[in-house]
């Protein structure tokens, strides 16, 4: 049975498809081949129909572009409309002669009934409809359907700009923006090709005319001269026929006329256009003065009374409905909302999705205010994006809000819900930092900075020139807080970074590498597995920017490698061009502190020893190394120098596990992970002494 549902779905596909090349090769065929009578009215009540549900849809779609096929739509009507038009001047112009129902009941009727037979009264009816149709309506639709093409292709590179800008600023995920994209594209596409199309309304328009004027002229001649009619006796006829025929066209061709018109004057809204109309004129205020000069009008000697009166009253009654529901709907909006019940418990107060949290005591409520400038929400929003381009993943929005269990000037940060950081600021006053070289010491608040651990002095603003001639760096309260959250974003990008963001990566590297893609997962690597591995490489400082050659890796140590903490050392050392060009330029040679031989010999035996242990290092042992390294880096640190612990490859991921919590700042390599050619100074020896500079071969040697 299913594979009899399978068939019948393909032909129905199939079928759908060849509708319009069929449709097509009608058109072409009722202009060369003649057709009979009957087959006529059933194409002008063809056309009738589908101009009437091409009207239909335009005036309730939303906005423009839900209705996005109707230039081509446009088109083929316009087609088979003139396809009839050249079947039905041929059968007027052979059959004439023959009586007013020669071309088909329908042109009969639109010539006998509409018009009371009188031809005359039929140019005329016709030239008015001309009038409307070609001067007033389809002109209008033409000049804005050219004005809206210009400015929506002008206003193409802003809107672009704009989705670039939310999805830098985490506002987007990469799939909604590509779709606001496509929307972009396809609305400029929509508008150029309303442009275009509103022409061909117009072109049919004057072809009707045209038309019109070949079917009198031909008739007149042909009922003279072949049939023997007298001048009289031939207008009777032909004009008859030629002017019903000409009706006939001219209707449908004014409702889409009409259809294009309220295309390209529709604004956006979540409403069809009779409900945008009704909610925007139904109002007291407007109806209320109708109501009143109608009744002056009626009141007013001459008038015709019976007739403005009544119309006064019931613009009245209109205004008072309108006036009474506004009310009502006033009423609702001001009543507040049900407090709810004591008992009842939301999900909202047992649980908290947010990835980042910054809570602000009451006195810090106005670095958040937008009647102050919001400056901490622009600062985060900054910091956000920075952090997004440098880590290679959009950072989680920050969820700020107040908590009154906090002293006023205190805020704290948490991460996954777990409190981080916490500090005061002062949001009146600056924060002064000692950078170490002070020419004068000025009075205030001692403190510390929260992000960097330095000593710092609250100040009132009028000092900011005093501090700053005396040695001080001067930061605003907005930018205290906001640095700390840097920092601690920067420390915990592990935890902010799951199965969600991974998947996204990954698709977004799909697009350019759908093989890489499809031989990395789900085999050999599941997404938990990548995820992981990522994980594991933002926990020690390595950023995912060039997330392709990171995949690359992945794939080719997985091959090899099938224990977890392996196939992290494997995939280090197939990046480690990218590891260390996060820690010194280029050109410059990376900074090294090795062990001495004895020790890297004792470290790789306790690895090995203790492989299933998280410590495998002796306590006494471990103590004394990071006593040491200590030591060694604190100068280092301090002259804000880069620099990197490098051992071997079996004990570096215990020895970065052991220096890690002691010196988060210090990243530490094994020999493997250093490029051959980048030179290397050996600045200290952990048991030894300082060597001169020498390649990355011959510290591995």
């Amino acid at each position: 049975m299913s594979q009899i549902a399978l068939n019948r779905t393909v032909w129905i596909s199939s079928a759908k498809g060849a509708v319009l090349p069929i449709a097509t090769l009608l058109l072409v065929m009722l202009m060369v081949v003649p057709v009979p009578a009957l087959l006529l009215d059933i194409g002008f009540i063809t056309n009738i129909m589908i101009s009437l549900a091409v009207l239909m849809v335009a005036l309730n779609v939303a906005r423009p572009l839900d209705f996005s096929s109707f230039p081509t739509v446009l088109l083929f009507a316009t087609l088979l409309r003139l396809a009839l038009n050249v079947a039905s001047t041929r059968v007027v112009l052979v059959s004439g002669h023959e009586g007013s129902d020669a071309a088909g009941h329908v042109i009969e009727a639109f010539g006998s009934f509409l018009i009371g037979g009188d031809y005359a009264v039929g140019l005329f009816v016709f030239a008015i409809l001309m009038i409307i149709n070609l001067i007033v309506i389809t002109k209008g639709a033409g000049r804005v359907s050219e004005v809206s093409a210009r400015f929506t292709l002008d206003a193409m590179p802003g809107k672009q700009m704009a989705i670039d800008a939310d999805l830098n600023a985490g506002l987007l995920t990469p799939e909604e923006a590509k779709l606001r994209r496509q929307e972009v594209a396809t609305e400029a596409d929509f508008y150029g090709s309303m442009d275009g199309a509103s022409k061909f309304v117009k072109g049919d328009a004057i072809a009707g005319v045209l038309i019109l004027v070949v079917n009198i002229l031909g008739g007149l001649i042909l009922g003279t001269l072949s049939h023997g009619m007298g001048i009289g006796e031939a207008a009777s006829a032909y004009v008859l026929l030629a002017i019903g025929d000409a009706l006939v066209a001219q209707v449908p061709a004014l409702l889409l006329s009409i259809a294009a018109a309220a295309i390209v004057t529709r604004v956006n809204s979540p409403t069809d256009l009779s409900g945008q109309i009704t909610s925007q004129i139904g109002s007291a205020r407007a109806w209320t003065p109708v109501a009143g000069i109608l009744l002056v009008l009626g009141l007013l000697p001459g008038m015709p009374h019976m007739i403005i009166l009544p119309a006064a009253a019931l613009a009245g009654f209109a205004a008072w409905k309108m006036r009474k529901s506004e009310k009502s709907s006033a009423a609702e909006a001001a009543e507040p909302e049900p407090e709810p019940s004591p008992s009842a418990i939301g999900w909202d107060e047992v649980s908290d999705d947010a990835a980042l949290g910054l809570e602000l005591g009451y006195g810090l409520i106005g670095l958040v205010d937008e009647r102050k400038g919001a400056p901490l929400m622009a600062r985060i929003t900054g910091i956000r994006r920075q952090l997004s381009r440098e880590l290679g993943f959009v950072i989680p929005l920050v969820r700020v809000r107040d908590d009154m269990s906090l002293a006023p000037n205190s805020y704290r940060i948490s991460v996954g819900g777990v409190v981080v950081g916490e500090d005061e600021v002062w949001p009146e006053d600056l924060l002064a930092l000692d950078s170490g070289d002070l020419v004068d010491r000025i009075d205030g608040r001692q403190v510390k900075d929260p992000t960097f651990g330095l000593d710092a002095v609250w100040i009132a603003p009028a000092k900011r020139a005093e501090a700053v001639v005396a040695g001080y760096t001067v930061v605003d309260p907005a930018t205290v807080v906001a640095t700390h959250l840097n920092q601690i974003v920067q420390t915990a990008a592990a935890e902010l970074f799951g199965m969600d963001e991974t998947q996204k990566l990954l698709d977004a590297l799909k697009e350019n590498a759908p093989q890489l893609v499809a031989n990395l997962t789900p085999q050999p690597l599941a997404l938990a597995s990548i995820a992981a591995l990522c994980r594991a490489l933002l926990a020690e400082g390595v950023p995912l920017k060039d997330f392709r050659r990171i995949a690359e890796a992945m794939a080719d140590a997985a091959r090899d490698e099938n224990d977890p903490v392996q196939l992290i050392e494997a995939v280090r050392q197939r990046i480690g061009a990218l590891i260390v060009q996060t820690l010194v330029p280029v050109k410059m040679p990376l900074s090294v502190v090795t062990l001495d031989a004895g020790l890297e010999s004792l470290l790789n035996q306790a690895v090995r020893t203790g492989r299933e242990a998280v410590h495998p290092i002796e306590p006494g042992l471990a103590q004394r190394i990071v006593q040491a390294v200590g030591e060694i880096a604190g100068p280092l640190l301090n002259q804000g120098r880069r620099f990197a612990v490098v051992t071997s490859p079996v004990a570096r991921r215990a020895l970065a596990r052991l220096l890690a919590p002691h010196m988060p700042d210090v990243p530490v390599l094994s020999f493997l992970e250093i490029p051959d050619g980048k030179a290397v100074e050996v600045v200290a020896v952990v048991g030894g002494e300082t060597h001169q500079p020498m390649l990355a071969s011959e510290v591995a040697a």
